[in-house]
């Protein structure tokens, strides 16, 4: 079991890799804006200028009413090219006239901005013309800061001497957590009804393994096996009075994105009415309704909206606008001028009574909405906000666990005793900025000793023992946790020894149940997978999105073959669609096109090399004759009648995505998908393209060699993958990728660029 030093040192390698990202993100911010002019911000999309303040109204939580952002006053561009000479007092001077907020909504001729005034006594002075800058968000990394801190008073009692009240409770689930205790034994369903008929048996067991699990259970969701779906059926289950659930629980349900959590609210408003006539689940979505889906039901289903319902605090809010509005110069009878002097002084006192009373009053209406609510939704970082600050919960459910950063999984935990985690650690893990700015300059310094090396080195034995860490990071010791991946086949490296070899009897060293991560990318999904092996989980194998060829290069070599077709999809393709249907007299070329599920355009030997976007090897790549391969494969599609919005264009690089965008969207417009593979997870599209850009003498691949990022580009096609790139180059990028060009070389209709 984990003793407390080792508790403590998992801790602070979260601290210390937390702070590193803070740093990443501010460093890159405070670059740009320091560097950059107003009109460079602007075309970086870091800035909007010649703006003005239009109205100022109330928010929940008395804030004024949406990435952080700064309100400055405008500064044209011939200003910042002054010299350095006085820039002090014009920086202090414009930064105290500076608002900083959160960005809640952007329209094509407005931008809205919530900005929290509870905690000054400062009045809000924005200049009549003013530019927003994006910053780096500091507030998250706060929030993960505090949750830290009390994870270590909670799982570390001696650390918690003062008995700080607003601590939370240890529960058994925090102990399984963090490797303190082992998870209980399972509790049996004996008799468990489903509500959908529709769920598969891997679906079935998924569900019934969580509801059985007393403290924590996994549900590995593979690309297209309904995930979602599968959640529905456990949310229904737990919230239901059932033989099996006489007691209905209360739930808070989590996601990483704004998007996850509005999926599935989505999915419990579309749920039918109970047959017995009983009330519909009632539900609270907590997070400001500009961030929130644009679906009507949706939206009604917030806090904010359900709040804003009660007439308790409206006639406050009311006269707080009213106020404010007068403050600005645009209320009824200031003609446009704003009170000054001892008017102006007495207003802001007014204004500051009226947030108070607004305060206390809408606390109330919070308190009573939540306390109604059976489920309650939100992001983990919302959920640490003051509206669920007194919230506690039955079950917590995270979705998209495997995109969430560990430390702020635990925002919610600390709300619930026990936990389910749902997520695929196959796709692409949580961005790390710090991570990326480590890689590139790595690669610098291996790019500049490789280039340097005129002479064959000789190679002498290692003087560092093989059960050393070869990590360059001073901050991981020995016993860090490694990115092995539990479900992949062992390497040979850990085969057992042949039988030539002598066997080293030297009892190998026990490592720590907990160990500290190497880098953010460890999710709390990745680290219970590891600390309790597949028992802690249950896949879903059967997928409902993907071609049967499409699907069988990822199924085995990241699902173990596991992953399989359901036959609703397992043969189709595009010549199925209704706007593809053949008359008798199509071309062969047409019905070739609609009838193959993989193709790959090879660009080897063709010397369709990349270039960078940007400062030497750091900038992003491009690769303009692929480019033109995709654009002649869209008109082959469109031509046998596939529709442009039926087709997604996906790349791994931004200056890709730029190039495309300029050559395709004049002919296409908007119906045609352009973006990254990023941008792609969790999306799907009837025919996907995907430009790999990398093509060079040095056979560099850069982040192709990641299988993640691969295996989200290649399962966001359901009939049609085209896949564009040099196999010379790629597939020396990794054994990953060789395999995946041997594939695509037997199975795909491999077709060669220069001679098409």
């Amino acid at each position: 079991m984990t003793t407390e030093d080792q508790t403590i040192a998992f801790i602070q390698r979260h601290r210390t890799l937390l702070a590193r990202e803070r740093e990443a993100e501010i460093e890159r911010s405070s670059l740009l804006l320091s560097n950059c002019g107003p009109k460079l911000l602007e075309q970086k999309g870091l800035a909007l200028g010649g703006l003005g303040v239009s109205s100022i109204r109330i928010g929940l939580g008395g804030k004024t009413s949406g990435d952080l952002a700064r309100i400055e006053e405008n500064v044209s561009a011939t200003t910042s090219k002054k010299s350095n000479k006085g820039k002090k007092g014009a920086e202090s001077s414009q930064s105290a006239r500076a608002a900083e907020g959160v960005v809640a909504k952007v329209t094509d001729v407005r931008i809205v901005i919530a900005i929290d005034t509870s905690d000054s006594n400062e009045e809000l002075d924005l200049p009549e013309r003013c530019r927003v800058v994006k910053l780096a968000n500091s507030v998250t990394y706060d929030r993960m800061e505090k949750t830290l801190n009390q994870l270590e008073k909670v799982a570390v009692p001696s650390n918690n001497s003062s008995g700080d009240k607003s601590t939370p409770q240890q529960t058994h689930l925090t102990r399984v957590l963090l490797g303190q205790s082992k998870p209980s034994e399972k509790v049996p369903i004996q008799e468990l009804t489903f509500f959908d008929s529709t769920l598969n048996q891997s679906q079935k067991e998924a569900v019934k393994f969580v509801l059985e699990s007393p403290e924590v259970g996994c549900i590995h969701g593979p690309p297209g096996t309904g995930k979602t779906h599968t959640l529905i059926e456990v949310i229904r289950q737990l919230t239901t009075v059932t033989p099996s659930n006489p007691k209905p629980s209360r739930l808070l349900i989590c996601g990483a994105s704004n998007l996850s959590v509005d999926n599935i609210l989505e999915r419990l408003l579309a749920l039918p009415s109970p047959e017995n006539g009983s009330e519909r689940l009632k539900v609270t979505r907590v997070g400001h309704p500009a961030r929130v889906m644009a679906h009507e039901g949706v939206l009604e289903s917030t806090l904010e909206v359900k709040a804003g319902r009660s007439g308790l605090a409206r006639d406050v809010k009311n006269e707080l606008e009213a106020a404010l509005d007068t403050l600005s110069g645009k209320g009824k009878g200031t003609k446009g001028k704003a009170p000054r002097g001892l008017e102006r002084k007495k207003m802001w006192e007014e204004v500051r009574a009226l947030r108070k009373e607004y305060r206390q009053r809408e606390g109330g209406v919070v308190e009573s909405v939540l306390g109604e609510s059976q489920v309650v939704l939100a992001t983990c970082h919302s959920a640490g906000g003051r509206q669920l600050r007194n919230q506690s919960f039955d079950v917590a459910i995270i979705d998209e666990a495997t995109q969430a950063l560990e430390a702020v999984c635990w925002i919610p935990i600390f709300k619930t005793k026990k936990l389910i985690l749902a997520g695929d650690p196959k796709q692409l893990p949580p961005t790390i900025l710090s991570d990326n700015i480590k890689r590139k300059k790595d690669s610098k310094i291996a790019g500049k000793s490789s280039g340097s090396q005129s002479k064959p080195q000789i190679v002498t034995k290692p003087q560092i023992s093989a059960d050393k860490s070869q990590s360059d990071d001073p901050d991981v010791s020995d016993e860090a946790e490694d990115e092995s991946d539990p479900d992949e086949e062992p390497s040979q490296a850990t085969q057992p020894p042949s039988k030539s070899k002598p066997i080293n009897n030297t009892p190998r060293k026990v490592k720590p149940l907990l160990r500290p991560p190497r880098s953010l990318e460890t999710t709390l999904f990745d680290r219970l997978e590891k600390m309790y092996g597949n028992g802690i989980k249950r896949m879903l194998t059967v997928q409902y999105r993907m071609h049967a060829q499409i699907v069988s290069f990822p199924s085995k070599t990241m699902y173990r073959s596991k992953l399989t077709s359901h036959d609703s999809v397992s043969s189709h393709l595009l010549r199925d669609l209704p706007n593809t249907q053949q008359d008798q007299g199509a071309r062969n070329d047409d019905k070739e096109t609609l009838e193959t599920p993989v193709v790959f355009f090879d660009t080897a030997g063709c010397e369709y090399f990349e270039r960078s976007e940007g400062d030497g090897d750091e900038g992003s790549k491009c690769n303009e004759n692929e480019v033109t391969v995709v654009k002649n494969w869209i008109e082959q599609l469109v031509v046998c009648g596939v529709l442009p919005s039926q087709i997604a264009v996906i790349t791994p690089y931004q200056a890709q995505v730029t190039l495309l965008t300029s050559v395709l969207r004049p002919i296409y417009g908007l119906d045609l998908e352009i973006g990254t593979v990023d941008g792609m997870q969790g999306r799907e599209k009837d025919a996907v393209i995907i430009t790999l850009v990398r093509s060079n003498d040095q056979r560099e691949v850069g982040f192709l060699k990641d299988k993640r990022r691969l295996n989200v580009a290649m399962t966001r096609a359901k009939r049609h993958l085209c896949v564009v790139g040099d196999s010379s180059t790629v597939q020396h990028g990794s054994p990953f990728l060789k395999k995946w060009m041997n594939w695509l070389e037997n199975n795909a209709d491999v077709r060669y660029a220069g001679l098409e």
